[in-house]
Formats: structure tokens, C-alpha cells, sequence
């Protein structure tokens, strides 16, 4: 802050009360999207894991359908977002709706690319959690924080600090840690894998990168134009849907055909709709009062605790001095990371 704003501070009292309480309110909305991210991904990651390995009669539930069942859940919550927001009134919601999505077509257009991706990343991560162990999984998907720093550099032109990429570096040895297979927990995991290890890997090897391009891309159309998030993610959830459906008559039309598109759902299966769902509304606040790269660390915060469930609740899972050691990497790397040190203030002389 330049020395005459500092000057001017307190001759202004009314302006700078008004403003303190918008920054701490930042502060709180980027802490409590974190927050809910973490307990998000963390049940996101066991419950679609449980949900694909679970045997039951009857045909499974197809994921290509549950990606677009969860496009159009985000669409309504948007859309409830927006008519809040507008003072609870239809008729405004309707002109905001013509004006901001309708009679933008160009801006819409925009949203067609990281949807598109969006809507590739989901599907890979179905096809991920049935052919890879948790452990595996979880891990190689942490790459996503790499591309993400590394799109955020080449397209925001964001320039990293030295503590930030100390913390990356820390926090890929910490995630690597915590989830280095060992002879003690490989066997569990062996028995619940499903399918070809090489397809798995290839799946979420391709959703890292997709990850970290669409999420740096959006970040960069929503801090270049005006428009609300939510009418942003109502955008998103237009295209993904229109992207999903072809997915599903693509690749599971004829199954669709003969089971229904709702075949094989439960209760368990519209809680992991509902928190992929969620999960797009939460990453767009994160990536609107933060940014992508801290919320790479939220969700790896949500692995130590998946890893702790896992072993508490699933028991299919035992801690080694390792574990312990990669947790306290990633605790301090999101530190790291988010330390900001405070300029010293000289005295001013009178």
C-alpha cells in the first residue's frame, strides 16, 4: 500500500471499517470452500470406489449416465443459486437467464471447451477407480497438482514463488509417502481391483492433464469477465450434459436401451451423484475466492483422511512410520504454501 493510502487510513474511518469486513469475509468464504472441499472429495473418492466394487445382482449402474445425472443436479442448484440471489423472483431469473446464457452466445461458447474436458476427466475417473487400487489411484492422481501449476504459469502467467514451488515439491513427496504401497495393504487393494491396471492407470494418467488445463482455463474466463459463477457453471452443466448424452448413446446405448438409464441405481450411487454434483459447485468457489493450486492442496489433505477412514471405518488399510511422515509433508507444504510474510513497518518519525 503506497505510503499516502497508508496516510489517509485513519482520516477515513467509515471507508476502511466498510472494507475490513469485505476482506474478512473473502477470507472466511476461501477457508469454508476449502473446508467443504475436503469433506467433498474425501466422500466423493470412497463412496465411488465402494459403489464400483460392490457386487450386487443385477447390472451395474453405467457411470456415463451418473456423470450426466450429476451435470443436471449442478444445473438445478445453479439455477436455485441464481433465483436466490435475485431476491427469490422468477421473472427476474428468467431475463437474467435470456440475458447472461441466451443472448450471449459467444460467451456461452466459451464454457464449451473445459466443459467438454470436464465431462472426459469424470468419465476417467469411473473408468480409473474400477481398474485401480486406492492406493495407486490416489496418488498418480495428485500429478494433477503439477499440471495445474504448470498451465497456471504458461496461461495466467502466474509467477510462482520460491516457498510455492518448494511446496509443490514437498507436497508430491508427501502425497507419494502417504500412499506408497506396502506389502501390508497391497493385498486388500489387490483383491478389490477390477479390470486391466495399464487401462486404470492411462485413465487417470489423461485426467491429470485434462484437470489441470480445464480448471486453469476457466479460472482465466471467470476472472476475465463479470459473470456470476453460478451462471458460469449452469453453462458448464448445459454443455456437459449435451457432451454426456453423447457419451452415453455412444458408448452405452444399447445397454440403455435394455436396462434403462436409471438401471442399477441406489442410494449409494445418487450419493455419489450428488457429490460429484456438489463437487463442481464447491471447485468453482475455491477457484473464485482462491485459486487451483490451493485447492490441489485441499485434496490432498482429503487423501490423509480417506487413508485414516479407510483404516478406522474399511479397515482395509494399515498406517506405517511412512504414512505418518508423508502427512506431516503435506500439513506443512500447505502451509508453505499459503504463508504469506507480513513487509516490515518502519516507525514512522514525526
Amino acid at each position: 500500500m503506497p505510503d499516502s493510502e497508508q496516510k489517509d487510513t485513519a482520516a477515513e474511518p467509515e471507508s476502511t471499517q466498510s472494507a475490513k469486513p469485505d476482506l474478512g469475509m473473502a477470507s472466511h468464504l476461501k477457508y469454508i470452500s476449502l473446508g467443504v472441499l475436503v469433506f467433498q472429495t474425501t466422500s466423493l473418492v470412497l463412496t465411488m470406489r465402494y459403489s464400483r466394487t460392490l457386487k450386487e445382482e443385477g447390472p451395474r449402474y453405467l457411470s456415463s449416465t451418473a456423470v450426466v445425472a450429476a451435470e443436471v443436479l449442478k444445473i438445478v442448484a445453479c439455477v436455485l443459486l441464481v433465483y436466490k440471489d435475485n431476491n427469490c423472483s422468477i421473472r427476474v431469473l428468467n431475463r437474467v437467464l435470456q440475458d447472461e446464457i441466451i443472448n450471449k452466445p459467444m460467451e456461452t461458447l466459451k464454457l464449451a471447451i473445459p466443459s467438454g474436458i470436464y465431462t472426459l476427466q469424470n468419465n476417467l475417473l469411473y473408468v480409473a477407480l474400477s481398474n485401480l487400487d486406492a492406493a495407486t489411484y490416489q496418488v498418480t492422481y495428485q500429478l494433477k497438482i503439477l499440471t495445474t501449476a504448470l498451465f497456471s504459469v504458461t496461461m495466467l502467467q502466474r509467477k510462482l514463488t520460491r516457498n510455492q514451488w518448494i511446496s509443490l515439491c514437498i507436497l508430491m513427496a508427501g502425497v507419494t509417502l502417504v500412499q506408497w504401497p506396502s506389502d501390508s495393504n497391497s493385498s486388500p487393494s489387490k483383491e478389490l481391483s477390477v479390470g486391466s491396471r495399464f487401462v486404470g492407470l492411462m485413465a487417470v494418467l489423461t485426467a491429470c492433464f485434462s484437470s489441470g488445463f480445464a480448471g486453469v482455463y476457466f479460472e482465466k474466463i471467470l476472472k476475465e469477465t463479470k459473470q456470476s459463477v453460478w451462471i458460469r457453471n449452469i453453462q458448464l452443466g448445459v454443455f456437459g450434459g449435451i457432451f454426456g448424452l453423447m457419451g452415453v448413446f455412444i458408448y452405452d446405448g444399447e445397454r440403455v436401451s435394455k436396462d434403462g438409464f436409471f438401471q442399477g441405481y441406489n442410494n449409494l450411487t445418487w450419493a455419489v451423484v450428488a457429490l460429484q454434483a456438489l463437487g463442481g459447485l464447491v471447485i468453482a468457489a475455491v477457484i473464485k475466492y482462491a485459486d487451483n493450486i490451493l485447492k490441489g492442496f485441499a485434496t490432498s489433505l482429503s487423501i490423509i483422511l480417506s487413508t485414516l477412514i479407510s483404516y478406522f471405518w474399511l479397515q482395509d488399510f494399515i498406517p506405517t512410520s511412512v504414512f505418518f511422515v508423508g502427512a506431516m509433508f503435506v500439513i506443512s507444504a500447505t502451509f508453505l504454501y499459503g504463508y504469506v510474510p507480513k513487509p516490515s513497518v518502519n516507525p514512522i518519525k514525526a
